[in-house]
C-alpha cells in the first residue's frame, strides 16, 4: 500500500507471546501454527521484530500516540492479517489500471475544484465574485491554506503555458479584503469588525493574515480557555491549534506524552442547539463540505502534516452483484428492490444474521469463519441473494462475520474513500487525541452519503458488539484491532509496506479505529463555526440578491420605497415582538403562536403540538416529526430537542418555524 511518507510520533512495541495467547491463536484453526511461529504479513516477521525491539531503548512516549499499554496486546490484529491473507489466496484481482501519478499542481488543481472555488482559474475563470463571498468567511488559518494552493496552481498553469486566465493569487485575496472595507448598503462596516474583534479578544495584529497590502480578518474568534475534557465546535479547528502552539509550548513540553485521557471527551451542549450529519439541507451541506476540506487542510498545515489526496485509481469493476461492486452501483440496485434504502441490503443483511446468533458469542469478529466455506457462501448469495432463495440458516455465525468483513475488504474503492483513506491514515500523526478526533470529524463530513452511512451502520453495529463485552471478550480495542486491517488497507492501493512502517500502521490505525467507535456520536457532528460561516455565506447572498432585485425593481420604475416596506412588512407578518408562529400542517392544529421565554426548547414547542392529536395519533407521531428552522440565514435546519428557542430566534430572527417528519 502507498502509506503515508510520515510516520512521526507513533509509539512502536514488541509483541511476547503468552500461553494464554498462543492457546488463542491456535484455537481459530488452520493458520494457528503460522500465527505463533512467525507472524508474517507482507515484508514482515513478527519474532525478528521482537528480538529487534527487545535491544532498543524505551521509547519515549510522545502526546501523538497512545502507549501501547492501551493496545495490550498486538495479537487480534496480526491474526486478523493473517486471516485476510488465506482469504485473499484464492481471490480473482480486479485490473487496475495503472494512471499516471499527478504533479502536485494538478493535485491542488483537484482540492480547489473540490473546496468549491474552480471558478478562481481555469476555462471558467473571470469575474471570480461568485467565489468572494465564500472567501470573507473564511478564517486566517483556512485563508492561509487557500492562498497556499492557489499559489501552487497558479505557478503550475504558468509553467504550462495555460492560454486562459490566470489570476494572481493577490489580486484574489485583495478583492476580498477590498470588500470587507467598502461595507456597501448595510454590510458590516471595517469599525464595527474593528470593535466586535475587540470584543472577541482579536485585537492583536498577529491574528490578521496579512495579503499583500491587505489583512484578512478572520470572522471566527480565536479559542478562549476552556476545560479539556470538551470539543469545542465554536472555533475552527485550525484556529485552536494555533494558539494552542503558540501559547502552550512549554506546558507541552513539561507534560510530553501526559494527553487527555481518552474517556474524558465531551460534547458540550450549545443553547442553538447541535447540529448533526443529515439536519441540514442540501445546498447547505454542501457548503459545509466545502468548508470542511479548507477546514482540514488548514489544520494539516498548522500541524505541519502532509495532506495529500488519493487520486482515484481507474479499476474495471462489475457493474452488478453483491462482492467486489462499488456502493453507489450496490445501492442502485438495491433502491430498484427497496426505495429509499440508503445503506446496501447485503450489508444490514449480515449486520442482521450475526445479531441473531446473539451478541454474546465469545470471539465475535475476531475467530474466522472456515475459509472453504466461506467462498462457497459468496458464491451462493451472488446467484441467490436478489432471487430471495438464499438459505440464511445455513450461516454460521462466524461466517457471517467474515463475509461482513469480506464485504468491506473487496469493495473496489475503501469505504473511507479513495480520495481520503490517506488523510484518514495520517490521524494517527497528529500531535493530541483531541486533534486526532477534530479531524476524523471533518473527514466524516467529507464522504460521500453512501461511504458515510454504511460506516455509521458498522461503528453502531460494532458498539453494539461492545456492550456485551462481558460476555463476547471483545473489549473496545480488541475490536479496533480485528477492524482496523479491514477498513484501512485496500488491495487496489498495493498492500506491501517496510517492516517498521506496518508496525507503526498497526497500532496507529488500531488507535484511529478505537477513536472512530468510542466518539462516532462526535463525529456525526457539525461543527458550530462550519454552521456559523455556511449563516454568513447565505447573509452575504441574501443581501447580494436583493440587492439585484431592487436595481431590477428601479429600471422597471417601481416605488423602492413600497418595495422596501413590503419585504419589511413579510418579516413582521401580524406577530408581536418575542413570539414566534410555528406552522404544523400535517397536524391537527396546524398553526400555533408561540411566546419566547428563556427555558422554551424545541421539545417543548413539540409538546404542545403534539398534545392536540388524539391518543393513537400522539404515540404515532412522537419521534417522527420535527421542528424545523427554515430561511433567514440558513436553508433548513432540523433542530435537537435541547434547543432554546429564544437563543436560536436572536441569531435567526427571519427564520419559518415548521413542523415536519424528516426526508427518507
Amino acid at each position: 500500500m502507498s502509506w503515508l511518507s510520515s510516520s512521526q510520533g507513533v509509539v512502536l512495541t514488541a509483541y511476547h507471546h503468552s500461553s494464554k495467547d498462543r492457546a488463542v491463536g491456535e484455537s481459530h484453526g488452520q493458520g494457528g501454527e503460522e500465527a505463533t511461529s512467525s507472524r508474517r504479513y507482507g515484508q514482515y516477521t513478527m519474532n525478528q521484530e521482537t528480538s529487534k525491539a527487545k535491544e532498543k531503548p524505551p521509547f519515549d512516549r510522545s502526546s501523538s500516540q497512545d502507549s501501547v499499554d492501551e493496545l495490550s496486546s498486538m495479537e487480534d490484529y496480526w491474526n486478523e492479517i493473517d486471516d485476510i491473507k488465506k482469504s485473499s489466496e484464492n481471490r480473482q484481482d480486479q485490473e487496475v489500471v495503472v494512471v499516471k501519478e499527478p504533479d502536485e499542481g494538478e493535485l491542488e488543481e483537484e482540492w480547489l475544484k473540490e473546496a468549491g472555488l474552480s471558478n478562481l482559474f481555469g476555462e471558467s475563470a473571470g469575474d471570480p465574485q461568485e467565489s468572494m463571498v465564500f472567501l470573507s468567511t473564511l478564517t486566517r488559518t483556512q485563508a492561509a491554506a487557500v492562498q497556499k494552493r492557489v499559489e501552487t496552481v497558479t505557478q503550475t498553469l504558468r509553467k504550462k503555458n495555460k492560454q486562459y486566465h490566470i489570476p494572481d493569487v493577490r489580486d484574489i485575496f485583495a478583492q476580498q479584503a477590498e470588500s470587507k472595507e467598502k461595507a456597501p448598503d448595510g454590510t458590516e462596516s471595517q469599525s464595527a469588525r474593528t470593535n466586535e474583534n475587540k470584543h472577541q479578544g482579536k485585537d492583536d495584529p498577529e491574528s490578521s493574515l496579512v495579503v499583500g497590502e491587505k489583512k484578512l480578518t478572520p470572522l471566527v474568534p480565536v479559542e478562549a480557555p476552556a476545560s479539556v475534557t470538551d470539543i469545542n465546535l465554536e472555533v475552527s479547528f485550525a484556529e485552536q491549534a494555533v494558539n494552542q502552539k503558540e501559547s502552550s509550548k512549554d506546558r507541552t513540553q513539561r507534560n510530553k506524552g501526559n494527553d487527555v485521557p481518552l474517556l474524558s471527551f465531551r460534547l458540550p451542549k450549545d443553547k442553538t442547539g447541535t447540529t448533526r450529519i443529515g439536519d441540514l439541507a442540501p445546498q447547505d451541506m454542501k457548503k459545509v463540505c466545502h468548508l470542511a476540506l479548507i477546514e482540514l487542510t488548514a489544520l494539516y498545515d498548522v500541524l505541519g502534516i502532509e495532506l495529500k489526496q488519493q487520486k482515484a485509481v481507474k479499476i474495471k469493476t462489475k457493474d452488478s452483484g453483491l462482492f467486489c461492486v462499488p456502493l453507489t452501483v450496490l445501492l442502485e440496485q438495491d433502491q430498484r428492490k427497496v426505495p429509499g434504502t440508503r445503506i446496501p441490503l447485503i450489508f444490514q443483511k449480515l449486520i442482521s444474521r450475526i445479531e441473531e446468533g446473539g451478541l454474546e458469542t465469545e470471539g465475535l469478529l475476531r475467530i474466522p469463519g472456515a475459509a472453504i466455506r466461506i467462498k462457497s457462501l459468496c458464491q451462493e448469495l451472488e446467484a441467490k441473494f436478489y432471487e430471495g432463495t438464499f438459505n440464511w440458516e445455513s450461516v454460521k455465525q462466524h461466517d457471517a462475520a467474515s463475509l461482513l468483513k469480506l464485504f468491506i475488504r473487496e469493495l473496489p474503492q475503501p469505504l473511507l474513500s479513495g480520495e481520503y483513506l490517506k488523510a484518514f491514515q495520517a490521524v494517527q500523526n497528529l500531535p493530541t487525541k483531541k486533534q486526532q478526533l477534530q479531524a476524523l470529524n471533518l473527514l466524516v463530513l467529507l464522504l460521500p452519503d453512501v461511504n458515510r452511512d454504511t460506516l455509521k451502520a458498522l461503528l453502531e453495529f460494532l458498539q453494539r458488539v461492545i456492550d456485551n463485552k462481558e460476555e463476547n471478550k471483545m473489549t473496545v480495542m480488541n475490536v479496533a484491532m480485528v477492524m482496523a486491517p479491514n477498513l484501512f488497507m485496500c488491495h487496489a492501493f498495493g498492500l506491501k509496506a517496510s517492516e517498521q512502517r506496518e508496525f507503526a500502521m498497526a497500532a496507529g490505525t488500531a488507535n484511529t479505529m478505537h477513536l472512530m467507535i468510542r466518539y462516532q456520536n462526535i463525529l456525526w457532528t457539525i461543527p458550530k463555526f462550519l454552521v456559523n460561516q455556511v449563516r454568513k455565506q447565505n447573509t452575504e447572498n441574501l443581501k447580494k440578491d436583493k440587492k439585484t432585485v431592487k436595481k431590477l425593481l428601479k429600471k422597471m420604475a417601481y416605488d423602492r420605497e413600497k418595495y422596501d416596506k413590503q419585504d419589511k412588512s413579510t418579516n413582521d407578518a401580524d406577530v408581536p415582538q418575542g413570539v414566534i408562529r410555528v406552522q404544523a400542517p400535517h397536524l391537527s392544529k396546524v398553526s400555533m403562536a408561540i411566546q419566547l421565554t428563556e427555558e422554551l426548547k424545541a421539545s417543548d414547542v413539540l409538546a404542545r403540538f403534539l398534545s392536540q392529536e388524539s391518543g393513537i395519533a400522539q404515540t404515532l407521531k412522537k419521534g417522527e416529526v420535527f421542528l424545523y428552522e427554515i430561511g433567514g440565514n440558513i436553508g433548513e435546519r432540523c433542530l435537537d430537542d435541547d434547543t432554546y428557542m429564544k437563543d436560536l430566534y436572536q441569531l435567526n430572527p427571519n427564520a419559518e418555524w415548521v413542523i415536519k417528519s424528516k426526508p427518507s
